[in-house]
């Protein structure tokens, strides 16, 4: 019987650490940004404690949550945690393209912004999902006050070198975020890259399912190489709309919505259930857009083109504006198209 209690014993403790290991450690850097109306939780990069030290995203503007009127717009995602997996992050985070992965040689290294300096370990093609060595990390500066927060990237490469930066502000006395970058090529070499905003919308814990409603900013939707079309979702006109709800499992795919064709920089996510919504702007084209969901987040990903001459500094903004609906008022758009 000794032995029976001595098993349980060492079962439970063994699960509670493993419980543990899956969670941030408690001095995880943040800072919490707030205007009167929206409040905002940001993690800070780290190289040694940060929540996302992943080399997917840009380490900067990481949005652990985000709250207007009693209502969550972001949150965590995923079930199981690791500060380097490559998807372990939340909120309104970016990607930009690898800047000199196709003519590095094994050993040598490329650039990802908002990361540093990485190691190219084969001859393998650059992924996305794949945790590379940092060998260069930068220099990171961060400036914060009352209603926002600046991220300063200083990065030099044998190759690329630039000056990044990032700031995320609360409008005076209105529910809107708005993000501003900019980036001076201090390098000698042009930098060419695209970069989008996966989003990873988590609206008051929601679901995914009918009661979300995504806009997009262009009708005549490109089905090309879709995933969950006609079973998981449907299009109508500029809309995509859930048929069911999302399996653990499932995800819904759209590699570009747009075909090819730049669009202006406009979409709305909306539970009908809640009410609580957000319109995203942004003040250059959208060049290719992507949508992605799981079970548990919406994702729409606009990917904007940049072209960085060496001494040269380009900027762009992205604004999320939220609001709430009343959800008794709301009425369904939806048919369903399935037989």
């Amino acid at each position: 019987m000794r032995n029976v209690r001595l098993i349980r014993c060492l079962f439970f403790c063994l699960l509670a650490s493993t419980a543990i290991s899956l969670k941030p450690a408690v001095d995880v850097p943040k800072t919490e940004i707030f205007n009167g109306l929206v409040r905002a939780q940001v993690y800070l990069p780290d190289a040694q404690n940060g929540y996302y030290r992943g080399t997917r995203f840009d380490w900067s503007g990481v949005v652990a949550s985000l709250d207007y009127k009693g209502h969550t717009y972001h949150g965590k995602w995923f079930d199981t945690y690791n500060p380097t997996t490559h998807d372990a992050i939340t909120g309104p985070v970016e990607e930009f393209g690898p800047l000199g992965y196709a003519t590095a040689k094994p050993g040598g290294t490329f650039v990802k912004i908002g990361v540093g300096s990485l190691v190219r370990p084969d001859e393998k093609p650059y992924n996305s999902f794949t945790f590379y060595t940092l060998a260069i990390p930068g220099k990171w500066t961060i400036k914060k006050k009352a209603d926002q927060v600046q991220f300063t990237h200083i990065l030099a490469d044998s190759a690329y070198a630039y000056e990044y930066k990032k700031t995320l502000s609360l409008a005076k006395a209105k529910p809107e975020l708005i993000i501003t970058h900019s980036l001076k090529n201090t390098g000698r070499q042009s930098i060419e890259t695209a970069v989008y905003n996966h989003n990873f919308f988590v609206i008051d814990q929601q679901s995914t399912g009918p009661a979300y409603t995504i806009t997009l900013p262009v009708s005549g939707l490109s089905t090309e190489g879709s995933k969950g079309l006609g079973d998981l979702v449907s299009l109508q006109n500029n809309q995509l709309l859930y048929l069911r709800d999302v399996g653990k499992r499932e995800q819904a795919y759209f590699p570009d919505l747009t075909g090819g064709k730049p669009v202006n920089y406009a979409l709305t996510v909306e539970n009908t259930k809640t009410g609580a919504g957000v319109k995203v702007t942004g003040d250059r084209p959208i060049d290719r857009l992507v949508y992605w969901s799981s079970s548990t987040t919406v994702c729409p990903e606009p990917y904007i083109n940049l072209n960085v001459a060496p001494r040269k500094t380009i900027s762009w903004q992205i604004s999320y504006q939220y609001y709430i609906n009343d959800p008794t008022k709301i009425t369904p758009k939806r048919t369903d198209p399935r037989p």
